[in-house]
């Protein structure tokens, strides 16, 4: 019989990270811990609001005592029926995903093997981890810029949009930050769903000319029917976040992007994730793989899925004062996966 426990901690953000919905300055993330035949699984539950429900503190905590009984009368080797039955049961994404994380490194460790090996993929890097730039003044927008060069060998950047300012202080702010940006880095756009049809219209042409490699959610979550006359106008790859969770919500708007953000808090963990993976493949969409104010534990288990994406945006830990966790190194732009068994992350 496993033992299960959940813990909530609160890290202190080095920069607060302002979106088109607010601003945080901190992250609060439940440690889950799966102990059974003397190994020991860790997953992730991070905090989130994209809709009507958010996922709170209180509501996660909730959860996990009301699935806590028949969970610690399972087994870890029943991973998807466990995920089966959370489903069924209504719980939270963000629970389920820490569960799920949680039962992939204990695998991993009972085993002896890495989950990226798990997964069939190669010894390799993934893609390119952009690191995010917050909605600011351009003069400190243009900081922050500076802030992550000096943190750490970064080569692509998140710029988020959406102000209540309006568009003229993102072109503003946006023209700083690439001033700021070396030549050659890759540079994508996160509206966060800050946007009229219009506005979106309007800032994806200008941002086509300024050499932007994708642009994300432009419109509000809700807004999907406009999403078609949107990409008909648009020379840079769509992508929706908010807009899409899972795998039957893809197959609903998968004519009218071009590719997807994947959170393992908002799908569920990595067979979650796997769902949204091959259904974006089957469609032939592009796909990200991003994060909220996750810790290193989290984003190394998403780091895992490197070799299936097209891009990575998982750098939450790494503006982070006080990770409780070390996981995949930043090297020459991408997280370098550890050859140890599970995520090969470790407790600080």
């Amino acid at each position: 019989m496993p033992v299960l426990a959940l813990d909530f901690h609160t890290f202190k953000k080095r920069v607060p990270l302002t979106i088109s919905r607010g601003t945080s300055t901190h992250t609060k993330a439940g440690w889950l811990r799966w102990e059974e035949e003397g190994v020991e699984g860790w997953g992730e539950a991070v905090p989130f609001a994209i809709d009507e429900l958010p996922q709170t503190v209180d509501s996660l905590s909730a959860a996990f005592a009301a699935q806590r009984g028949w969970l610690e009368r399972s087994t870890a080797w029943e991973r998807i029926e466990i995920d089966r039955r959370l489903r069924a049961e209504g719980a939270p994404s963000a629970l389920i995903a820490a569960v799920n994380l949680a039962l992939w490194d204990w695998l991993g460790k009972r085993l002896g093997q890495p989950v990226w090996r798990l997964l069939g993929l190669a010894a390799v890097d993934g893609p390119l981890t952009s690191v995010t730039v917050g909605i600011a003044t351009p003069e400190a927008a243009a900081q922050r810029v500076r802030l992550w060069l000096e943190s750490g060998d970064v080569r692509a950047f998140k710029v988020k949009l959406g102000s209540k300012a309006g568009a003229e202080a993102d072109r503003a702010m946006f023209a700083a930050v690439q001033a700021a940006i070396p030549a050659g880095m890759r540079v994508s756009v996160d509206a966060n769903g800050g946007w009229s049809l219009d506005t979106a219209i309007a800032m994806a042409a200008w941002l086509a000319e300024r050499g932007v490699d994708h642009l994300e959610q432009p419109l509000p979550r809700g807004r999907e029917a406009e999403l078609g006359t949107l990409r008909a106008t648009m020379t840079i790859p769509l992508m929706v976040d908010e807009s899409c969770r899972t795998a039957d919500e893809l197959a609903r708007l998968a004519g009218s992007i071009d590719g997807i953000n994947i959170k393992l808090m908002k799908c569920g963990g990595l067979d979650g994730a796997l769902r949204l993976v091959h259904t974006a493949r089957a469609h032939g969409l592009k796909i990200l793989v991003g994060c909220y104010g996750n810790s290193a534990l989290a984003n190394t288990a998403a780091a895992q899925l490197g070799g299936l994406v097209d891009y990575l945006d998982l750098d939450s830990h790494l503006n982070l004062e006080d990770d409780a966790f070390r996981g995949a190194k930043l090297v020459a732009g991408r997280l370098r996966l550890s050859q140890q068994p599970g995520f090969g992350v470790s407790h600080v």
